[in-house]
């Protein structure tokens, strides 16, 4: 029951900071620490509600996804392009990763660093608000995504590899750096999202799966259905969120979150 009821905490901490640009992988490094979560299962159940909050994604879309594929097979520029552009903007987030994962993992999997991801991402996501104030936005429908601004957003995505750092962030503060505006670079950072989660999901499951022992599953599940759960009210929520607002808050909570972290683990403060 122990298990359980962190496995629901987890949970919701996964639904609720996946999508959101304030860095699920370090809210969860922090809460595993917290809440003293078994390190025998936690990279692999990590994995697991992860995948809940793949299929809110999937789900939420459904409609969407449906009609792009039949778009795509009649041959229409606009679904064409956005498949290329999803394409381009995953490619090097993927490479980088699957060549640094264990250099990654090893060296800043930890809440020190997650502190220092978030304290500067959230200084970069007041800067970006800064800069792109008043100027006007150039891709206002992801049909209109090409190939330079993929390649950027892309780009950026790699920098989310650091844990503390945000994938939603790096993608969504690249896409308007670009050009786009709000909302299509947040519709197009959750279609990214697919195949860079998923894909990831599937391979690091691939080499966890051996860890996982039937008295677990029961604890994975539940994890995962609360995920999934929590990440479609956030998914409905963030994008109401963002048609009338700017991600100032966001990063606001990020600086403040990171310099708690630092009181909490930096060495030097305990």
């Amino acid at each position: 029951m122990d298990l359980i009821i962190k496995s629901i905490i987890m949970g919701v901490v996964e639904g609720l900071t996946e999508f959101l640009p304030i860095s699920s992988t370090g809210h969860l490094i922090v809460a595993g620490k917290l809440l003293q979560f078994p390190d025998r299962i936690a990279s692999s159940f990590e994995i697991f509600i992860q995948l809940g909050a793949i299929i809110a994604v999937l789900v939420f879309f459904a409609r969407d996804l449906i009609n792009l594929i039949q778009r795509a097979i009649k041959r229409e520029r606009g679904a064409i392009n956005l498949l290329i552009a999803t394409a381009i903007a995953f490619v090097p987030a993927a490479l980088v990763g699957l060549a640094f994962r264990t250099q990654i993992k090893t060296l800043l999997f930890n809440p020190v660093s997650v502190a220092i991801a978030l304290i500067v991402g959230g200084t970069v996501m007041l800067l970006a608000e800064r800069y792109i104030a008043g100027r006007k936005a150039t891709v206002t429908n992801l049909d209109n995504i090409g190939s330079r601004e993929a390649a950027a957003i892309g780009a950026a995505q790699v920098l989310s590899l650091i844990p503390g750092t945000s994938r939603s962030m790096t993608t969504i503060v690249g896409g308007l750096l670009v050009g786009l505006d709000r909302i299509t670079a947040t519709r197009f950072s959750f279609y990214l999202s697919l195949p860079t989660l998923g894909i990831a999901t599937v391979y690091e499951l691939a080499k966890e799966y051996k860890s996982i022992t039937s008295p677990d599953l029961l604890a994975f599940f539940v994890g995962a259905l609360v995920s999934f759960g929590v990440a479609l009210v956030v998914i409905k929520f963030f994008l109401g969120y963002i048609a009338g607002h700017t991600f100032k808050w966001f990063g606001w909570y990020r600086i403040a979150a990171g310099a708690l972290m630092l009181l909490l683990f930096a060495p030097i403060f305990n």
